[in-house]
């Protein structure tokens, strides 16, 4: 077996794991529902299925008996109940410790799941007879269950490739035979001569009877990775009138293969080979720039043509090469249901856990790194946050608590926030632990907002005591420094009583994005275009109207500006005239005043370096087309930081601050 086929069935099996963790939740909640267990058995049929063909036996073997229990519960002979719910989701994680262990990663106990196994049979009733780890016996023909026994004509033609995608048909004899008293006849009608046989293709085909009290889904399984590319027909002996379950023509297996082709809607692509995929295209639009660059210097009408048809196909390339990396955030909060579940069981405490916009799409490297910070930010309300029922009915709330993981888009940032409708945070308990912990000075008069972001400092927690949850002031820190390597920011709000919300604010991509390339004196910078709404023109005329202060009309609204040149203490006089980006923040409209505004700009985000991690402002680089380097601004936290620093200027100098004016 080789590794590619492998690794498929690794990928494969751990989406079939998530598939039966969610399955289970919902049968937590609605034990009834016939549909939400198929979903599970299915889920564990394909398992051990595939498990068997690709050699993972131990897996095939332990799903086995798992399958065999939720066979029951669709016969109606099994209830569903939280021990059988529990126990097979613990199934769930030891098959997941398997696949690890045979990716080389830890080792998998068998003892353990021997335990789950005989927990599992003793809850179902079923004999415990042989050991549970100990792989299924496929050529050992099970006798049909007592009951109504009926006779099926199966006609199977594998296609001619079957071999090629690592099904082997004897292993789908094997698993019939399972079912019942099998009489197979081989059909080798089209079978070549010796000289002209390909040994990768087959050639082979079977009629059998077989005799089972099994329903017909339950054969039909059997041919769940085949039935599309193969001729297949399931009919009682008796001549009934049932139809087939599924007949696609094997004689012309290049038709087969197109209607497989077109019910398709996706392939799987390693990460690896998108990241590629992506770094050559931001080095196309690097050069594209340099070529550009040189056909604006010559007085050459071909080689301007030539430029800007290579601008539009990289422009065209770029955006489907980073759609491909655009998945949505639904797979991600939903693995947090398992999470709710189990600390709500730990906790003693009911809690829900309500997903909204989990349609929102982000860059899959942006996802790959979300989970940590969002599993520390729910232990953290699951823990701290959310109170206990009882007490939650002393303060006139519903036992039963909420947490509210949401996403939406804002921009070129997406928005993540959760949220609890706990205790709140108690300002005056996070000021004076701020203070115990010599994290601030006595004397200090923060805002409420920054009060709160000390409990994302290292070693802060106003737990007095360490539980198994939280306690140890890590979390949060870890929250704050994962999301600022994503180049996004944390933020906190809460009102006591009423329950705690942290917004993270994330970046989409992390590699190209759609920039404004302006100029301050000799220094060039990228605004990203997404939060750029309009240019306007501010003359020395605009700044002695306002007395010098900070401040231009737009459309008829007065809004802040900064000039860059003074933020970043450039020497840099302004001249006669200067433009204002008007650019959206969540502080409201603002301006950046600068030299010169050149245009649009395709911007390949580079990182800073370790040097630069943290540098406020600034979320990256980028290399020009003359090879020069523009700084990628941060309109949020430059906005952010501006307001943050004229209100101390003001407070200091014992004014209180005038709005928003003046914020360089």
């Amino acid at each position: 077996m080789t590794d590619q086929f492998k690794q498929a069935f690794q990928e494969e099996a751990r989406e079939l794991l998530r598939t039966l963790e969610d399955a289970l939740l919902e049968l937590d909640q609605n034990r009834g529902d016939l549909e939400i267990v198929n979903r599970a058995f299915r889920a564990l049929h394909t398992i051990k299925g595939s498990g068997a063909m690709f050699g993972f036996d131990d897996i095939a073997g332990f799903a086995h008996h798992l399958e065999t229990v939720f066979d029951q519960l669709r016969k109606g002979q099994l209830a569903a109940t939280a021990d059988l719910v529990n126990l097979t989701l613990a199934a769930g994680d030891q098959i997941g410790t398997m696949l690890d262990a045979a990716a080389g990663k830890g080792a998998a106990d068998p003892a353990q799941s021997a335990h789950i196994l005989a927990e599992i049979n003793k809850l179902a009733g079923l004999p415990d007879s042989r050991p549970e780890t100990t792989p299924i016996q496929p050529t050992e023909a099970r006798h049909a269950e007592p009951g109504s026994v009926v006779e099926w004509l199966i006609h199977f033609r594998p296609a001619a490739d079957v071999m090629l995608t690592g099904t082997d048909p004897l292993q789908l004899l094997r698993e019939l035979r399972e079912l019942g008293q099998l009489r197979p006849r081989l059909d080798t009608s089209v079978l070549p001569p010796l000289d002209e046989l390909d040994p990768e293709r087959c050639y082979v085909g079977w009629d059998i009877v077989l005799a089972t009290s099994a329903p017909r889904e339950a054969i039909r399984d059997v041919f769940i990775f085949v039935e599309d590319c193969s001729e297949l027909k399931i009919e009682p002996a008796s001549g009934g009138a049932a139809p087939a379950v599924n007949s696609v023509p094997a004689a012309d297996n290049r038709t087969a293969e197109s209607t497989r082709g077109s019910k398709s809607a996706s392939i799987r692509v390693s990460t690896e080979k998108l990241d590629q995929l992506v770094n050559l295209v931001g080095e196309l639009v690097t050069v594209q720039a340099r070529l550009s660059e040189v056909s604006a210097r010559r007085d050459d009408p071909d080689i301007l043509a030539i430029s800007e048809e290579v601008d539009r196909l990289t422009a065209e390339l770029r955006e489907n090469s980073m759609g491909m990396r655009m998945l949505p955030l639904r797979g991600t909060f939903e693995r947090f249901r398992r999470l709710v579940r189990d600390l709500g069981i730990e906790l003693h405490k009911t809690v829900e856990l309500v997903i909204e916009g989990a349609d929102t799409e982000l860059d899959k490297t942006v996802i790959d790194q979300l989970n940590d910070p969002l599993v520390h930010l729910i232990r953290n309300s699951m823990d701290h946050g959310i109170e206990t029922p009882d007490a939650r009915r002393a303060a006139g709330k519903i036992p039963t608590a909420t947490i509210r993981l949401s996403a939406a888009h804002s921009g070129a940032q997406v928005l993540i926030r959760v949220s609890d409708d706990g205790r709140g945070l108690d300002a005056g308990a996070v000021r004076a632990r701020a203070i115990e912990q010599g994290l601030l000075d006595p004397a200090a008069q923060p805002t409420e907002s920054e009060l709160f972001s000390l409990i994302l400092v290292a070693g802060f927690s106003t737990a007095r005591q360490v539980t198994d949850v939280s306690g140890r002031g890590v979390g949060m820190d870890v929250v704050r420094r994962a999301i600022e390597s994503l180049r996004g920011s944390v933020e906190i709000s809460s009102k006591p009583g009423a329950g705690l919300t942290v917004t993270l604010r994330l970046p989409l991509t992390l590699a190209i994005i759609d920039g404004l390339l302006v100029r301050v004196g000799p220094t060039h910078f990228i605004l990203p275009l997404a939060n750029s709404l309009e240019c306007i023109e501010l003359t020395r005329q605009d700044i002695r109207d306002t007395h010098g202060n900070h401040l231009a009309t737009v459309r008829g609204e007065t809004i802040p500006y900064i000039r860059l040149s003074e933020y970043f203490a450039m020497e840099t006089p302004p001249g006669e005239s200067e433009q204002i980006m008007v650019v959206e923040t969540e502080n409201g409209h603002y301006g950046l005043a600068v030299d010169e505004v050149l245009g649009n700009h395709q911007t390949v985000i580079k990182n800073l370096g370790r040097l630069y991690r943290d540098a406020q402002t600034v979320s990256g680089a980028t290399i020009l087309g003359n090879g020069t380097v523009a700084l990628i601004l941060d309109p949020h936290r430059l906005v952010e930081n501006a307001v943050h620093l004229a209100c101390r200027n003001n407070r200091r100098a014992g004014r209180r601050p005038r709005g928003n004016s003046n914020s360089n």
